[in-house]
């Protein structure tokens, strides 16, 4: 098997339960594996909702490590579309001009300074730089601060042998506050300022849900990042002839990046919190127990994907979940389109093999199943035109 390969582990029991169970710090989750089913969960908010005790939707549950609620992401309607309202026009401005002319100049100057090199690891020495320093742009905050972020290491909330670290988690919590403190006493353009400009209701924003937009922003968009760039490097190092096709055929890019998201599935699954006793693939679930909508069993499901396990990168047909679905698809989606668009492209531009030096797997322990999510460590060596 090859290395860049993405096994999928739910296929026995997507094709004859459809669902799968875990146990999550002694609070089990029931895991919806086939794509109608998760479609179907995700939809009803009323029966599993995301407004639970904040961090309980995660898998892993982030219970014990915060208590800031994270907006919009853990609130359900009615509220979620107006707190979606307030921030969902900053997080479309990727698409803008100068943002996307901004983002390919940072890109364009990583790989640059990547081929210069006799080699890289690309989890931390390329794609936490690459996500990092994009991430400026989304809070529209200054350049120099990717290095402050890049120091905190690839998550956000875990560390070395410690899956849940509350210790770390205050780091991210203490340079948000000090930051909201900066911005209300010389407001800017930035994401902090734009917050507190913001009402719901004729209110202006709490400290607590602006703290909350933010945490989001840092998390949900970090790890998936990072997973995302680096499978995308390790595949075109098994499979240079993509980068040739891409580099011939640049109108397919779009169809590419979506199905490079969908095979690798960046974030394994989400979590909700079920309202009332009911029932998911026939399976008795109970009220203020937890599923989870499982984005990446999901998205190899072979009754709605032809080849699934196959990364086909002019697939017509694709409507992954790689993103969730319903009313909490993902916020930052654009931003994180526009990264892999840009990096597809340059790659195919300016990179003509990358050779695969040393590697180790991120294995995801999800108990009945063990899900390679990604690298711990790649080490590679570009190769220019």
């Amino acid at each position: 098997m090859k290395k860049s390969a993405l096994p999928d582990p739910f296929e026995a029991a997507r094709t004859t339960k459809g669902y799968g169970e875990m146990n999550d710090q002694n609070d089990p989750v029931t895991m919806i594996l086939g794509l109608k089913d998760v479609r179907k969960c995700a939809h009803n908010w009323k029966t599993f909702q995301s407004g639970a005790t904040p961090g309980r939707i995660v898998v892993p549950s982030e219970v014990n490590i915060r208590d800031t609620r994270q907006i919009p992401f853990e609130v359900d309607p009615p509220e979620h579309k107006a707190y979606r309202a307030i921030v969902e026009p900053w997080f479309k401005r990727p698409l803008e001009a100068g943002y996307s002319a901004a983002l390919t100049e940072q890109i364009h100057a990583i790989i640059d300074e990547v081929l210069t090199m006799d080699s890289v690891e690309v989890v931390e020495g390329f794609s936490l730089r690459l996500q990092s320093r994009a991430l400026t742009l989304l809070l529209n905050t200054p350049y120099e601060e990717a290095e402050t972020w890049i120091s905190w290491g690839t998550h956000v909330f875990r560390s070395e042998g410690n899956a849940l670290d509350g210790e770390k988690a205050n780091i991210l919590y203490d340079y948000i506050d000090e930051n909201i403190s900066k911005a209300i006493e010389n407001p800017g353009n930035d994401l902090y300022s734009m917050l507190l400009k913001a009402t719901l209701d004729g209110k202006k924003l709490t400290r607590e849900e602006i703290k909350g937009v933010v945490v989001l922003t840092f998390s949900g968009g970090r790890d998936t990042i990072i997973n995302a760039v680096t499978n995308a490097v390790a595949y075109f190092a098994e499979h240079p002839e993509s980068l040739h096709k891409l580099k011939n055929e640049p109108e397919i890019a779009g169809k590419a990046v979506e199905e490079l998201i969908r095979y690798f599935s960046p974030l394994t699954h989400m979590g909700r919190v079920v309202t009332e006793d009911t029932e998911v693939c026939e399976h008795a679930v109970k009220a203020d127990s937890r599923i989870s909508l499982c984005w990446a069993s999901a998205n190899r499901d072979d009754r709605v994907f032809e080849n699934p396990n196959e990364v086909v990168l002019d697939r017509k047909i694709n409507p992954h979940v790689a993103f969730g679905f319903g009313t909490h698809n993902c916020l930052g989606a654009t931003h994180a389109r526009q990264i892999m668009n840009i990096l597809v492209n340059t790659l195919a531009e300016k990179v003509k093999s990358i050779d695969i030096i040393d590697y180790k797997e991120n294995i995801e322990d999800l108990d009945q199943f063990k899900r390679k999510v990604g690298y711990d460590k790649l080490t590679v060596k570009f190769n220019g035109q």
